[in-house]
């Protein structure tokens, strides 16, 4: 997580929709927070411990900045980073979050905490810190299908969770609801069905497959690496201190 050494540039290009931070030294820490249902998660990239708060129904926007500047209270940062379960368009949510309270859409993060901020969509985030090079696809086996594709340092979220898949949707049958429903052998066939037929669609080097339930898989299909939850911190670490991603 502390591995991305990368200065962060003195001047961002806005032509790629980033928001412009003031100059600095490449030891600026980056607060990474990591946005579900149950709860949020956050690290620095300076060394820290993990800290979390529970969401849920209840937690809004506001609620959030709140907890979490208590919860941090005693640590230091420059920049935040934020992996957030919705859609992203220029660094601010699109829409509010299915299992999370009102209040998201087009909330100023950066004057409530007072310091840059960088939003991408979660899936991205995980993406981002799971990527080594050439062309990636990631998939996020979760309550839903998260996916995005990082393409030559371009990163791209996708919203493939709701397309068409056999009677219904991919979600419905890789995401949580299809395997309570399934069971978990079906759920396993239909991980290893989907992960080919993306495969096939959009030509990756290679898939990496990450999200809670990835552990449920006893093997994974060709030309894919397992994901590892940590690697959503390193994402959003390297939102701010990568400057070889456009994003």
């Amino acid at each position: 997580m502390a591995g991305t050494t990368e200065t962060i540039a003195a001047s961002q290009e806005r032509k790629h929709g980033k928001p412009e931070a003031s100059t600095g030294p490449a030891d600026r820490s980056v607060l990474a927070i990591d946005i579900g249902g149950s709860h949020v998660k956050v690290e620095l990239s300076s060394g820290s411990e993990r800290r979390a708060v529970e969401s849920g129904h209840q937690m809004t926007a506001a609620k959030m900045v709140a907890a979490l500047r208590k919860l941090t209270e005693d640590w230091h940062y420059d920049l935040v980073a934020m992996g957030y379960p919705g859609p992203v368009i220029a660094h601010r949510a699109a829409a509010d979050p299915f299992n999370l309270g009102p209040g998201w859409k087009n909330f100023d993060f950066e004057a409530a905490f007072e310091r840059p901020v960088r939003m991408v969509n979660d899936a991205l985030m995980q993406a981002i810190g799971s990527y080594e090079a050439g062309r990636m696809l990631f998939l996020g086996l979760g309550t839903g299908l998260g996916s995005a594709i990082i393409a030559e340092n371009v990163c791209m979220p996708l919203e493939l969770a709701h397309m068409p898949y056999r009677k219904a949707t991919f979600e419905d049958y890789v995401g949580e609801r299809g395997l309570k429903r399934r069971g978990k052998s079906k759920w396993r066939k239909s991980v290893l069905d989907v992960a080919d037929r993306l495969g096939a669609a959009l030509l990756p080097d290679y898939i990496v497959i990450g999200g809670g339930n990835v552990d449920r898989l006893k093997e994974l299909p060709p030309k894919c690496r397992r994901g590892n939850n940590d690697n959503a911190f390193r994402g959003g670490f390297r939102v701010w201190l990568d400057d070889s991603l456009r994003i």
